[in-house]
């Protein structure tokens, strides 16, 4: 089961000050449950807890990021945004995965895969016990219908304005949270239906 999907910037900066770290669109599948929490729970709060959760882990995202293309010797160029006729080679993206432990910054244990395209990061938080390897290629189709359909990884500002867009896609490829076993021929399928579903 997938807790959260997040889109957040990456800044090209070697300064690793994440304060240019930025959450451009999330949705949250699962809740979070605490029945022990003393202080008083309301609808505002919870999304504030969600708000400063979810930066969390796209800070930690951003981190991880900067330290893997460091590791590697390639340059931080790589993250800048490019025109949006040239292909991005999705299979060279910088990716990982880390855990995150029971309160930093979720109640429960979870984990996070994350993929850097072009300045954009995509995150799927995970539970501990899910498929990683799923989960990294639930990943890689996620952030290339993104680029496929909506263009959306050229322009961080797009985001903002297509977040419906961003459901329909998440509803056929992620529904309510679930990582699909999925084959190229299903897929196949699925892409038809989605563009018929962004077409209306």
């Amino acid at each position: 089961m997938v807790h959260a999907f997040l889109i957040h910037t990456l800044s090209t900066q070697a300064t690793g000050d994440a304060a240019f770290c930025r959450v451009l669109y999330s949705r949250v599948f699962g809740s979070e449950r605490s029945p022990d929490d003393p202080r008083p729970r309301g609808p505002e709060r919870d999304r504030l807890l969600r708000k400063e959760q979810l930066l969390a882990v796209a800070r930690q995202a951003e981190s991880a990021c900067k330290l893997l293309q460091q590791a590697s010797g390639r340059p931080p160029m790589d993250l800048l945004p490019q025109s949006s006729d040239e292909p991005v080679a999705l299979h060279d993206a910088p990716t990982g995965v880390f855990r995150l432990r029971p309160g930093d910054p979720f109640q429960e244990a979870k984990v996070a895969v994350w993929l850097g395209v072009l300045s954009l990061g995509c995150v799927l938080v995970c539970e501990p016990h899910e498929n990683l390897l799923l989960a990294e290629s639930t990943l890689r189709l996620l952030a290339r219908l993104l680029l496929d359909h909506l263009k959306l990884l050229s322009s961080g500002s797009d985001i903002l304005l297509r977040a419906d867009r961003i459901e329909i896609i998440l509803n056929h490829f992620l529904p309510q949270g679930q990582l699909l076993f999925l084959n190229d021929h299903f897929v196949q399928g699925l892409e038809k239906e989605l563009s018929a579903s962004l077409s209306r």
